[in-house]
């Protein structure tokens, strides 16, 4: 699998990345070992996941398979900290609280330090410059060799980002941004990615096939008995994507893949893959199958033609004052 850049940094990760969202809730240790398996021997590297994800339970699974199935050093662990169970303070970015929580994804991850970990959240009741601090410990103590955030938006990305470039050598520049992005999802095409390529912030996408929903199987109202949609935690999650705006984009991709001899996964997974500013797309798999199925597109490249019928088809709306506000 071909390796890119995360950000301006000297580190290489896989151009797809293996998500386990819902490991240790929907995916169990055999179920998991076979993603790891088929991923790692496809050449895959970068391995996302969070201190909350099954309640720790995914990065407890992924340290027990790093002990036997596959080499620590193969993979790039990315996880994140930051969300709390508080209905009434749902992100917690003081340092104290960052800290203790990467502690204790190392204990359950089983390693001495992560490659990339993330904020995952914006916490608007802590000094951003208290969070950012926390990264730099981090990197400085050996703990993550690299630092980013996740659901940033515009002007957050661009003032962490910048807060961490003005003291180079001091402060631990920003390697990445974790954001929800794909043909059904563009509105981080509005600041955040012109901010993270301004700022050489890698782009991992999360939901690159728009929660599922890009891989056509709710067309004509279909629900699959064992889809995302049809379960009772995640068919929230997936509903936004299933309106009549979303069905135009579906059937768009349905057609290009047609047209191409290919799925239309391929095709949603291969137009996100190589937008500008894009690292590594983040596949959450139910099982091995479907994880060879997403990997398949490393053979792909959409024609540009494809490409330009599917922007113009998903196109978001784009008005003052963003950056393109003077062609209005």
């Amino acid at each position: 699998m071909e390796q890119r850049h995360l950000g301006r940094t000297g580190l290489r990760v896989s151009r797809i990345g293996l998500g386990t969202l819902t490991w240790g809730r929907d995916i169990d240790e055999h179920d998991a070992a076979d993603l790891l398996k088929t991923f790692w021997e496809a050449g895959g590297t970068l391995v996302d996941t969070a201190d909350v994800y099954g309640d720790g339970e995914a990065e407890y699974l992924l340290g027990r398979l790093m002990e036997g199935l596959v080499p620590r050093r193969d993979l790039v662990i990315s996880t994140k900290a930051g969300s709390v169970p508080d209905p009434d303070r749902r992100f917690d970015g003081s340092r104290g609280h960052l800290l203790s929580a990467l502690d204790a994804s190392l204990a359950r991850l089983g390693t001495d330090h992560v490659d990339v970990w993330h904020i995952h959240a914006y916490d608007p009741y802590t000094p951003l410059e208290e969070t950012l601090h926390a990264l730099d410990l981090a990197v400085s103590s050996g703990r993550a060799r690299y630092a980013g955030v996740s659901n940033f938006c515009g002007w957050q990305l661009a003032k962490a980002a910048t807060w961490q470039l003005a003291a180079p050598g001091v402060r631990s520049r920003l390697a990445s941004t974790q954001m929800e992005y794909s043909l059904l999802q563009r509105g981080i095409e509005r600041e955040v990615l012109p901010a993270a390529l301004d700022l050489g912030v890698g782009l991992l996408p999360s939901s690159p096939l728009g929660r599922g929903v890009l891989t056509g199987k709710y067309r004509k109202d279909a629900t699959p008995a064992d889809s995302r949609g049809a379960s009772e935690h995640l068919a929230p999650f997936v509903a936004p994507y299933l309106d009549e705006t979303a069905g135009h984009i579906v059937d768009a991709v349905a057609t290009a893949a047609d047209g191409l001899a290919v799925t239309p996964l391929q095709v949603a997974l291969a137009w996100v893959r190589d937008r500008p500013g894009v690292v590594a797309p983040i596949v959450g798999a139910r099982n091995a199958q479907q994880l060879t199925a997403a990997l398949s597109v490393e053979t792909l490249s959409l024609p540009d033609e494809i490409c330009r019928a599917l922007d113009d088809v998903s196109a978001p709306v784009h008005r003052y004052p963003d950056h393109d506000w003077s062609t209005l």
